[in-house]
């Protein structure tokens, strides 16, 4: 007797392995039935009888919280549906329809909350027009708050319950339908009206050459074909003593990750990845080399790929002032004689090492330390002059499909 239930806690075993087996390559990949993926493009790829259905890879959290489909064509029909679902939705069903799930539909513009019948909740939508869906913070009573917008403005919010992860999903249902799929948009609550609004973080920036930006993900959209099809985005303000440090994240790598982080002149060329032309010096991802001024990199880190964190940052002379440098407004000229005290760990010892590894161009100003890092830690620094009108936080792409997120002030607040 003891010998049968030995075999059947064999076979249950086996059961589930082979179900975890199953269920674990879903973790981190796209569904989807009766739909096509090219890029962030999601078209219709049915008879216009069945349901086409799209889920994302990894659920809304609170620190992306919010994403949006802007309607490239409305098809035959419109039957276009926008909105959160569990892993395992059923893809043969549009978004909304079953249990736990919930979505806008665009062609009538009412709410679907686990029913085939919807509630009138928003106006309908058009080719042109943008939806998108996120989530805020639990209400008192444990809830989900999952809310809906059209072009920017709030269409309405719902309340559900917190038990499972939900994740961005895009059902279509006729002929010609197409949507661009937007997974990093971003959303936040204006303080003063009480509002929500898309902050687009464009003014962050002084020059975009064929990169387009959205919230804080910066996104290339050049052709990839040769080096001078460089994305560049160059920031508003060059670093100071004030904000001496800037961020970014791979969310996704692209083709070749051609990827480059770090300072230029104010002029620098748009054609030019930073760190290839006088006045510049950035750290590479595809191949960890520093590139100071010259076509040709110096072995300098590790290389960087999808997740990492590159940062890059200038330890200023401790009686640097900023004379013909371009500050922000609210700068205040008595800092300039203040020792600037190190206030984080990451780059802290980086003051008590006077060795210079190399000399930097030959350019009139001060001399700074410029200091590069890997997910927080430091890779190496280099000692150069810093170019009249200061360093500007310089971003070079150059293959399809790379996108990061940038964070220009993460040492503040």
């Amino acid at each position: 007797m003891e010998d049968i239930n030995l075999h059947y806690r064999f076979l249950n075993l086996r059961r589930r392995i082979r179900e975890i087996r199953e269920v674990r390559p879903l973790r981190y990949r796209d569904r989807m039935k009766r739909m096509l993926r090219d890029g962030d493009v999601l078209r219709y790829h049915g008879n216009s009888d069945e349901v086409g259905c799209f889920v994302a890879a990894r659920p809304l959290t609170k620190r992306n919280r919010y994403f949006e489909v802007t309607i490239v064509d409305t098809g035959v029909r419109g039957m276009i549906a926008v909105g959160l679902v569990p892993q395992l939705y059923k893809l043969d069903h549009q978004p909304g329809w079953l249990p736990n799930s919930v979505a806008f539909h665009a062609d009538d513009g009412k709410l679907y909350n686990g029913n085939t019948v919807g509630q009138q909740f928003g106006p309908k939508c058009c080719r042109g027009d943008r939806i998108g869906c996120g989530i805020s913070l639990e209400s008192d009573d444990g809830q989900l708050i999952v809310f809906f917008t059209k072009n920017g403005k709030e269409v309405g919010s719902l309340e559900m319950p917190a038990d499972e992860a939900l994740y961005p999903a895009v059902g279509m249902h006729s002929l010609g339908e197409e949507v661009l799929l937007d997974l990093n948009a971003e959303w936040r609550m204006e303080e003063d009206e009480g509002l929500m609004i898309v902050d687009s973080h464009e003014d962050d920036w002084g020059r975009l050459h064929d990169v387009r930006v959205s919230g804080t993900l910066l996104e290339y959209m050049g052709k990839g074909k040769s080096i001078v099809d460089v994305g560049l985005a160059q920031a508003l303000r060059p670093l100071n003593t004030r904000f001496h440090y800037y961020e970014l994240e791979i969310t996704d790598a692209g083709e070749k990750c051609y990827i480059a982080l770090g300072l230029a002149r104010k002029d620098y060329p748009k054609n030019r990845h930073p760190g290839w032309s006088r006045g510049s010096i950035a750290y590479h991802a595809d191949d960890g080399k520093l590139f100071q001024g010259s076509g040709v990199g110096d072995a300098f880190g590790p290389r960087c790929f999808e997740g990492d964190l590159m940062g890059c940052g200038i330890m200023f002379p401790r009686d640097f002032c900023h004379e013909g440098v371009d500050v922000a407004d609210d700068w205040d000229p008595e800092a300039c004689s203040q020792p600037a005290d190190v206030q984080n760990d990451l780059y802290k010892d980086l003051y008590n090492n006077e060795d210079d590894d190399d000399e930097g161009e030959d350019l009139e100003g001060a001399k700074v330390t410029v200091f590069f890092t890997r997910n927080r830690k430091v890779v190496g620094r280099r000692e150069v002059a810093l170019p009249t009108g200061g360093f500007y936080p310089t971003i070079g792409m150059m293959s399809a499909g790379e996108k990061v997120k940038v964070d220009l002030h993460p040492l503040s607040g």
